[in-house]
């Protein structure tokens, strides 16, 4: 009886010390850093993420031991996680309520203080969707809609980057990049007539572009016709008689040019009937 009895000590002896071995060593993998808890305090970190690591060399990966039975660990993944936000309604400085689907990148980069306020990864990410949530309503709440399709979208990307970043940093969280999938205004009349908004502010913003231009031009037209009379004034106080001469033969242009058009309703072309010693022909003539 005693011979059947030793084996059986000696079995249960030897499987304890198996159990006892493997609870005492962990295998960390390079993607994964492991916070230990001892009587669910933290008391180690293992692996934990540091800027310019490179993959395989120098980290904290590999076999590892920790107390059996006492120790329990708690992984946490490396790689870049991200948190979607569907369908938040957003109001624009136009009165414009959209529709917004956005998405955020993050990396865990204090696994400690993750486990301490978070618990696990599925925990940061219920706490980050909200966040994202409210960045991006702070943000495009600032905004008209048309800055959502102009070069300025890449402002408030970074801009909401940032202010979820400030938040984020309570979790032991990096937020690696924030993006806006799909931004549109609800389906339905209030479409419609946001687009008629639009158009109509548009229209209005033309019409005040047109009367400066306008305005600008006059003020040009002006300013050219002024220094062309100083010009001419000039001209005429150096030489009187060229002056005359230039003059008159505007005018001949202008008065004897118009010979040649039809503008009769009969067709016929007007004709001047003027005597030779007439004062206006006086170039024809030659001067005295």
């Amino acid at each position: 009886m005693s011979g059947l009895r030793n084996p059986m000590v000696i079995g249960v002896v030897v499987l304890f010390a198996l159990i006892a071995l493997m609870s005492s060593v962990a295998i960390v993998p390079e993607t994964k850093q492991a916070v230990v808890l001892r009587f669910e305090k933290p008391v180690a970190t293992i692996n934990a993420w540091r800027a310019n690591e490179a993959f395989g060399q120098n980290t904290g990966a590999g076999l590892h031991f920790r107390v059996p039975f006492l120790d329990r660990i708690v992984w946490v993944d490396k790689r870049v996680q991200g948190v979607t936000l569907d369908g938040q309604s957003v109001l624009s400085t136009d009165q414009l309520r959209l529709e917004v689907d956005a998405y955020a990148r993050y990396r865990i980069v204090d696994p400690l203080r993750m486990v301490v306020t978070a618990r696990t990864e599925q925990g940061v990410a219920q706490k980050l969707q909200p966040l994202l949530g409210s960045a991006l309503r702070n943000e495009l709440g600032k905004r008209e809609f048309a800055a959502l399709l102009s070069p300025e979208r890449g402002q408030v990307m970074d801009n909401i980057q940032s202010a979820l970043q400030r938040q984020a940093s309570q979790y032991g969280v990096q937020i690696v990049d924030v993006r806006i999938k799909h931004a549109d205004l609800p389906a339905g009349s209030p479409r419609d007539s946001a687009f008629k908004r639009m158009r109509t502010a548009r229209n209005q913003e033309a019409v005040t572009i047109a009367a400066q231009g306008q305005r600008d031009a006059q003020i040009i037209r002006a300013n050219a016709d002024a220094e062309a009379a100083k010009i001419y004034a000039a001209a005429f106080g150096k030489d009187p008689e060229f002056y005359g001469f230039y003059r008159a033969m505007q005018s001949y242009r202008y008065s004897f040019a118009g010979q040649g058009t039809t503008n009769r309703d009969d067709g016929s072309r007007p004709s001047i009937i003027l005597s030779p010693d007439n004062e206006y022909l006086r170039e024809f003539r030659g001067r005295r």
